[in-house]
C-alpha cells in the first residue's frame, strides 16, 4: 500500500508533515508513505529542505495521494510540466485528498468539477474564482476525493485515508498516538466526527 504526498516547492510543513507523521502510524510491512516531489529536494516556505522519496509520476501510481499546500500552488498549476505528470491522477482507482491550496491543483486536473471543496482563508477567494464551492467547514469528502481546509486540520485527511484503507479502528490509533496527553479521547472524538460522515457506508460510525 503506498500513500504519497505531494510536496512543491514553497511547501507548508505542517500540511505534509504533519499528514506523512499521522499516516506512518500504520505499521505495516507494506504500508509505504511517501514525500513526493516534482525534483530531488524542495524548500518550504519556512526554509526547511527535504528529499524526495519518490517521483511525481511514480506518486500518480500510488494507492492514495495527498496534494500538499503551499506558497506557490498557483505557479504550480500552471507549470505544464508537473500538471501533465499528475493528469493521470484517477479517483476511480485511488484516493485523492488536497489540503488547503492543494484544492487548485485537484481543480486545475477536473477533479473537483461536481465535488464541493475546502481550503483555506487565502485560497478560498482562488478557488471560488477557478469555480470551486467552497465549505465552511474543515474537511469534507465525495466518494474518493477529500479535501480538508486549514494546516491543523491535514490530520483529518491522514485519519480519512487510514479509515478507508485500513478501518476506523487503525485511524483512531493513529490519532490517540499523536494526539496531546489528556485530551486524547477529545480529540479523536472531534477528528471523527468530521470524517465518519464522508467514509464509506460500511465504515461510517453508527
Amino acid at each position: 500500500m503506498h500513500i504519497a504526498v505531494l510536496t512543491f516547492e514553497g511547501y507548508n510543513e505542517l500540511d505534509s508533515l504533519i499528514a506523512l507523521g499521522v499516516l506512518n502510524r500504520v505499521k505495516r510491512s507494506d504500508w509505504r508513505v511517501s514525500i513526493a516531489a516534482p525534483s530531488p529536494k524542495v524548500r518550504s516556505m519556512n526554509g526547511v529542505v527535504i528529499e524526495q522519496m519518490c517521483t511525481l509520476e511514480e506518486a500518480t501510481k500510488a494507492d492514495a495521494v495527498i496534494v500538499g499546500s503551499g506558497i506557490a500552488t498557483r505557479e504550480v498549476v500552471e507549470d505544464s510540466t508537473i500538471m501533465g505528470m499528475l493528469r493521470s491522477l484517477d479517483p476511480d482507482r485511488q484516493l485523492l485528498a488536497a489540503q488547503c491550496s492543494g484544492a487548485l491543483v485537484l481543480a486545475k486536473l477536473g477533479l473537483l468539477d461536481d465535488v464541493a471543496a475546502c481550503t483555506d482563508l487565502t485560497t478560498r477567494p482562488w478557488a471560488e474564482a477557478a469555480g470551486i464551492e467552497v465549505l465552511n467547514q474543515p474537511f469534507f469528502a465525495k466518494g474518493n476525493v477529500a479535501t480538508a481546509g486549514g494546516c491543523l486540520a491535514s490530520h483529518y485527511l491522514g485519519a480519512w485515508v487510514i479509515a478507508r484503507l485500513e478501518g476506523l479502528e487503525a485511524a483512531e490509533s493513529a490519532l490517540h498516538y499523536v494526539a496531546p496527553v489528556g485530551e486524547k479521547d477529545e480529540y479523536i472524538a472531534r477528528a471523527m466526527r468530521n470524517i465518519d460522515p464522508y467514509l464509506r457506508p460500511e465504515l461510517a460510525a453508527v
